[in-house]
């Protein structure tokens, strides 16, 4: 096919004219009269005298289908002139000539340079059939022009790999390398060793069963690759072949980006049922501290000073205090608090930080940071930071517990570097917003982890550091803190390479109203008269409750459900406060306290308990006190309540 005829079709699109048009070149008039009255009704027709001039009609006018043209002509025989037309268009030849030209129309039909040829005087049926079949052959290979032009540039320009190969093996069309150097190559040619194997097998299977679809990774650059391979099926009826070659297509996509959004996304939800999970727990265990720690509260005053027991009494109550603390940072990554979002200088709380974080090099046991050989070095901040909306005081224990994982991963010691800088996260990201941060990063020199450790590093009590050495909750909770404000919290790690952490924090964009959630102060007015109703449903957390009022002098009761609680407030003596724990089996605290004030008359202050961390869903229309709590926490909230 000439190189005009591709350019025709791709000027055209692939658009066929309904009338198939014609060339007519003979250099006497009378003989082109009688041509254009044999084809004018069932074609458009072009006619010259001169076959010079008619290659210069052809040039203009390339959906030319046919040309009929006389051989003896002045200037320009019509083999000659076919010829050089085959420069210009792809239109089929077709010679009129007399019985003394028959060798320079064998010599044209064997050079391919016409498709008939017709004695003259032509007989009009015949000459007739020839222009109709040549021009609808003209036709098909125009539309298989077409076809294979735009199935060429989709194979060229589709974002996956696409081989076609024949029964045994040998590629006949790729798009990885130009056509002409596809055809009689194996399959294999130019594969990794790792794709040579899977492509024998693939080959195999869908010999026997017709598709095989598989999911692999590039062992060399761990790019994922989603190949799938299908036999080709022949048509049936006029085209099908007496035998049907085994041809197959295999079709192979990158699919990195998708794997690793995936990867992401199943991540996210195990850290959203982790976090369920560990919020009802820390639940159940505040509750539990609360009945340890009070019991031994109110134990405490049972024993006299500088005992044996008394030292035993304070060891338990310390450790059942750590285990509070240790409670709510599980709370705090399942639901974090409310935090006190507020515009943030990042680098000036770097600053400030800077004794602190040296302090933090010194490890457990060893006399100063010197001996540790662990320092922290703050690199140049050589642009503008913009401040971002964030709570200082989690944001400063993110960064001294980033920095102690970065001592604790350098044995021999090393430089941990905190960098700050301008970020922007681009669309497509499946947990951040697009648009500008600020990234703070933290990077150490230490040994680094497997991509199956930094998997599972935000997970709750996971931990590479020996027993005793941590509890696997600091970067589940920075986790938390970091997502439930618009950042997020991004690890880059390798064996050997060292760790960078980078926390991604959201700008500030004006400075929200807080709620202020502290009680106003007020003369204390009701004690020793003060009656109060404990309603929960824990009983040793309703006891302590009641030993810890009843050593302030209140007169307390205490019952264990909603129901309960609104069957004595209809009996017996009036009531001035009602402690509802929240979550309680049956009719919860919210919902008893909304019963109790639709009783209307006297009624009673009320103040709730709660074990979860999650405080933007605490009721508005009363104070709530945190679980595990004091007796000193309890006896304020409790004044504050009745005041």
């Amino acid at each position: 096919m000439s190189q005009a005829g591709t350019n025709a079709v791709n000027r055209r699109e692939g658009h066929y004219p309904q009338r198939a048009q014609i060339l007519l070149v003979d250099d006497e008039p009378e003989i082109l009269v009688a041509l254009a009255d044999l084809f004018e009704d069932d074609f458009d027709l072009l006619t010259s005298t001169d076959p010079l001039a008619a290659l210069d009609l052809l040039a203009r006018n390339p959906d030319v289908a046919v040309i009929v043209s006389d051989q003896r002509m002045p200037g320009l025989n019509g083999d000659a002139f076919l010829a050089r037309a085959r420069q210009v268009s792809d239109a089929k030849g077709i010679l009129l000539t007399g019985y003394a030209d028959l060798a320079s129309v064998a010599s044209a039909l064997n050079q391919g340079r016409i498709q008939f040829y017709a004695h003259k005087p032509w007989e009009a049926e015949t000459l007739g059939a020839m222009v109709r079949e040549a021009a609808a052959h003209h036709r098909l290979e125009r539309a298989l022009l077409t076809e294979r032009v735009l199935l060429r540039g989709l194979m060229d320009n589709l974002p996956m790999r696409l081989v076609f190969t024949d029964e045994h093996g040998v590629s006949m069309r790729r798009n990885d390398r130009p056509a002409d150097e596809a055809t009689a190559l194996p399959e294999e040619t130019g594969a990794a060793p790792w794709e040579q194997a899977l492509i024998g097998m693939m080959r195999a299977r869908v010999s026997d069963v017709g598709r095989d679809e598989r999911l692999v990774q590039d062992p060399q650059n761990g790019h994922w690759h989603e190949i799938l391979r299908v036999a080709l099926p022949w048509p049936e009826g006029e085209e099908a072949l007496p035998h049907h070659p085994a041809w197959q297509v295999s079709i192979d996509r990158d699919v990195s980006e998708r794997v690793q959004l995936q990867t992401q996304l199943r991540q996210s939800e195990k850290m959203r049922a982790l976090g369920t999970l560990a919020g009802g727990i820390a639940h159940d265990f505040n509750n539990l501290l609360t009945a340890v720690i009070g019991s031994l509260e109110l134990l405490d005053d049972l024993l006299p000073e500088d005992t044996t027991m008394r030292r035993l009494l304070e060891n338990a109550t310390g450790s059942a205090r750590r285990g509070a603390t240790l409670t709510r940072r599980l709370l705090d990554f399942s639901r974090p608090t409310p935090t006190t979002l507020r515009p943030v200088d990042v680098a000036q709380l770097l600053r400030s930080m800077e004794d602190l974080l040296a302090q933090s090099m010194i490890r457990p046991g060893m006399g100063s940071a010197a001996e540790t050989a662990c320092r922290v070095v703050m690199a140049p901040v050589l642009e503008a930071v913009p401040l971002v909306q964030t709570d200082a005081s989690q944001l400063e224990m993110a960064i001294l517990n980033l920095c102690i994982n970065a001592r604790d991963a350098m044995d021999q010691g090393g430089t941990i570097t905190i960098a700050l800088h301008r970020g922007e996260m681009g669309a497509g990201d499946p947990i951040l917003a697009s648009g500008p941060y600020v990234v703070l990063s933290v990077r150490d020199q230490g040994c680094g982890m497997t991509r199956e450790v930094a998997e599972r590093v935000f997970e709750p009590f996971f931990t590479t550091k020996g027993t005793g050495r941590g509890t696997g909750l600091g970067l589940s909770t920075i986790f938390g803190f970091l997502r439930q404000n618009g950042g997020d919290i991004r690890v880059e790690t390798a064996p050997g390479e060292g760790t960078e952490v980078r926390l991604w924090l959201p700008l500030a964009k004006g400075v929200p109203g807080a709620q202020n959630t502290e009680l106003p102060d007020a003369a204390h007015t009701c004690v020793g008269q003060c009656r109060v109703l404990v309603v929960d449903d824990e009983a040793m957390v309703r006891l302590v409750t009641e030993g810890f009022l009843r050593r302030e002098g209140y007169v307390v009761e205490g019952v264990g459900s909603g129901e309960a609680a609104l069957a004595r407030l209809d009996s017996g003596p009036p009531v001035d406060l009602v402690v509802l724990d929240l979550l309680m089996p049956g009719m919860n605290g919210r919902d008893c306290g909304a019963a109790i004030r639709a009783r209307g008359g006297r009624m009673p202050r009320i103040m709730y308990a709660s074990g979860y961390a999650d405080a933007a869903s605490w009721p508005m229309d009363a104070p709530v006190l945190a679980k595990p709590f004091t007796p000193a926490a309890l006896n304020e909230a409790v004044r504050r309540a009745l005041a």
